[in-house]
Parts: C-alpha cells; sequence; structure tokens
C-alpha cells in the first residue's frame, strides 16, 4: 500500500519563526487546513510519517503522525514538501514520478522497494503539474489566507446538504453560504456573507453580540463571546472576543477579552491578556520587514501585525508594533515596549531573564488540563525537547 510521508524542510531558517523547531510545518494553516490535511485529501492517503530532524520527538496536542529522520525512505510512497498547501484533488497516474508547481517539484512518487534519498530526490519525470500554493515562510500562511480561504469556505458549503442559518440570525447577503451544522449560536449574531462563506465546524458556539464576515471559518469546539470577526481561520478549542481581522489561529488558543488582532498568526496555547493590541499597518504604509534574531526579513506585505509562538503569555494591555515576532514560550510583561523580536522563553517584555524548563512545563501542565489535553509523558518530553534547542536561539 502506498504511503504518504511528509519531507520538512532541512533546516529552517528565520523565515520559519517562531515555528522553527517548534512544531512541523505540515502543522501550520494554510487557509483552514494544515497542509498535512490538505496533502492527506489531494492525494487520497493517510500521513504515515513526517520527515523532519528539526522537529523529532514533536508530539501535537491531537497526536498526529510519527516525526521521524527520513534516513532509510522506501516505496511504494509519495514523499510530499510540506511546505506546499496543495489545492485540488491530485490523481497520480501510472508512471509520474513527480509533482511539480509552476515547475519545482514539491513530491516524489516512489515505486515498490527503490530508495528516496533526502539529500539528493530524483530529477526524472514525467511530471505532473498541480495546484496550490508553495509557502516560504510563516508570513505566507497570511498570504495562503488571501488565496485560499474563500475557495475553502465555497467547498465546504457546497459539500453541505442544505444550508444552515440558525433562528433568530441576521444574514446579510445570500443565507446559502451560512453552514453552522451542529453549532451552536444565539440569537442576534450577524453573518456577513456578502464576500464570502462563513462556516461554523461542529461543537463551536458563538453568542450574542458577534458579528461574523466571511470568508470566515471557526473551528470545532471554538466559543466566540463577541466582536467583529472577519476574514480568518480560527482553530479548535479557541476563545475569541473583540475585534479579528485576516488571522490564523492553528488551535487552543484565547483572545478573550477586547482588543484589535489584525493580520497575525496565532500558535498553540497562547493567551493574550485583556486590551492586548497589534498594529497590522507602519505609518508610512511601506511593506513590512520582520527582525527575528539579527536576521532582516521582507515580506512583500503592507499588512502584518504579530507572529505568536506556541504557548506565548502577554499582559492587559500589552501594545505590539507592526511586524512583531514572539517567539515560543515567551510570557509579556512591563512597562517597557515590546522589542520588534522576542526570543524564546523571555520573562518580560525587554528583560534578559528567560523562563527555566521547570516553569515553562508547570505553566503548560495548567494551561492544557484546560481544554482537556493531558499533558501525557510523551508530550512532556516533546516540551522539554524543544525547550532545549530553542532556549538559546
Amino acid at each position: 500500500m502506498t504511503q504518504l510521508l511528509l519531507l520538512e524542510p532541512t533546516a529552517p531558517g528565520p523565515e520559519w519563526a517562531p515555528f522553527a523547531h517548534v512544531r512541523p510545518v505540515c502543522e501550520l494553516r494554510a487557509g483552514v487546513w494544515r497542509t498535512r490535511e490538505r496533502w492527506e485529501h489531494g492525494l487520497g492517503l493517510r500521513t504515515e510519517a513526517i520527515l523532519g530532524p528539526h522537529v523529532a520527538e514533536f508530539s501535537g496536542d491531537d497526536l498526529g503522525p510519527d516525526v521521524r529522520l527520513g534516513d532509510d525512505v522506501r516505496g511504494p510512497c509519495v514523499v510530499a514538501d510540506s511546505r506546499f498547501a496543495a489545492a485540488t484533488r491530485v490523481v497520480v497516474d501510472s508512471g509520474i514520478r513527480r509533482l511539480v508547481s509552476n515547475g519545482t517539484p514539491v513530491a516524489w512518487v516512489i515505486p515498490d522497494g527503490e530508495r528516496f534519498d533526502l539529500g539528493a530526490p530524483p530529477t526524472d519525470g514525467p511530471d505532473l503539474e498541480v495546484d496550490g500554493v508553495l509557502l516560504d515562510g510563516t508570513v505566507a500562511l497570511l498570504d495562503a489566507l488571501d488565496t485560499l480561504l474563500a475557495t475553502d469556505c465555497e467547498a465546504w458549503v457546497d459539500q453541505s446538504e442544505a444550508a444552515t442559518v440558525p433562528p433568530a440570525s441576521i444574514v446579510l447577503g445570500d443565507p446559502s453560504l451560512v453552514s453552522a451544522g451542529s453549532a451552536h449560536v444565539e440569537p442576534g449574531v450577524v453573518f456577513d456573507v456578502r464576500h464570502g462563506p462563513v462556516v461554523l465546524d461542529d461543537g463551536a458556539e458563538v453568542r450574542h453580540g458577534a458579528r461574523l464576515e466571511g470568508p470566515l471559518y471557526i473551528g470545532p469546539d471554538t466559543i466566540v463571546w463577541g466582536g467583529s470577526i472577519r476574514r480568518s481561520v480560527i482553530g479548535p478549542q479557541c476563545r475569541v472576543r473583540g475585534e479579528v481581522t485576516d488571522s490564523v489561529f492553528l488551535g487552543y488558543a484565547n483572545k478573550a477579552h477586547d482588543g484589535f488582532l489584525g493580520h497575525s498568526v496565532l500558535g498553540h496555547w497562547v493567551n493574550l491578556g485583556a486590551l492586548t493590541t497589534t498594529s497590522n499597518l507602519k505609518n508610512t504604509y511601506g511593506e513590512v520587514a520582520l527582525e527575528v534574531a539579527g536576521a532582516r526579513i521582507p515580506t512583500g506585505r503592507q499588512f502584518v501585525g504579530t507572529l505568536f509562538g506556541d504557548h506565548v503569555k502577554t499582559a492587559i494591555g500589552t501594545m505590539l508594533g507592526t511586524g512583531t515576532v514572539v517567539s515560543v514560550g515567551a510570557n509579556l510583561f512591563g512597562s517597557e515596549a515590546v522589542p520588534k523580536y522576542v526570543p524564546p522563553f523571555a520573562w518580560g517584555n525587554a528583560s534578559p531573564e528567560r523562563m527555566d524548563e521547570t516553569s515553562f512545563l508547570k505553566v503548560a501542565g495548567r494551561a492544557m488540563p484546560r481544554r482537556g489535553v493531558e499533558l501525557t509523558p510523551e508530550r512532556r518530553r516533546s516540551l522539554s525537547v524543544m525547550h532545549a534547542r530553542t532556549s538559546g536561539t
């Protein structure tokens, strides 16, 4: 039986901050779906393993595929690039050896018994051109919102048996573009679908006073407590209130209070204190560049807010400048301005102090059960390894 193996970048650079060496690229959301899920849907295969030494021993909150080094990969299998967000179903005919996007190889078809060399992937065809987006860094997840989100939501609505407009809701636009399924929606919620569908996944809950503007996806067991939420992807088990636009919540994150969040990416277990606010536009209206541990990264974008790594916490009233990167495990508080780049496990806005492994695991052990996720020995080991490989960066 053909296996699907996902190939991670060998040594992800600062362009993948704040998730490099923290979680696999294939576990990041490009549009509604993780790139892993996009490959699985596109090829009709289930991922057997993730090949990525930089995230060895990673254990996700949903206990996804194993991560392994990939030093002995043999067919029959498809080895797919984790950075590619497949946009359509792919039918791989017999004889096809590579899948390419605009001429760039994004997957390799390895016949039975043949070995795949990570250092020298096959260069011979025949090739098959496939549709999708090749991500070149974390900021590209915002580009994927522009490219993929509307289509993802439209496909969801098309697959629904019928429009599911909750009773006593207000719909601006075509009601058939609302898909609420089994979500619980209080009376008076506004669905603005004039620019795209609004999708609520199973178990989602939306309270009175919320305004949802499409294209928008609200994930399973996420609660929207109020505010204006538009053009975003909000993963499972999140809590959201306030003004949110053009942002990606990977899952298990809290923005439970007022404050503006725009053109931002939130990792797992992020908690934003009340009135935490991001700037997503420079006063000059110019291109935003990121600064990551001394490296300057042009984004080609006018709008970029903050990239929050996993387990980041902010105090009440935290203000974040345009194009800020907050690394894994950082705790932001204090009277100093938050710098453009916050290193891993920072303790304070501009302090040289760092959170040690014991303290970090103690906080994680308190936070994760609040969403029904147990800090098992496997997850504890994963977080310990991640702390060790990122705390010095």
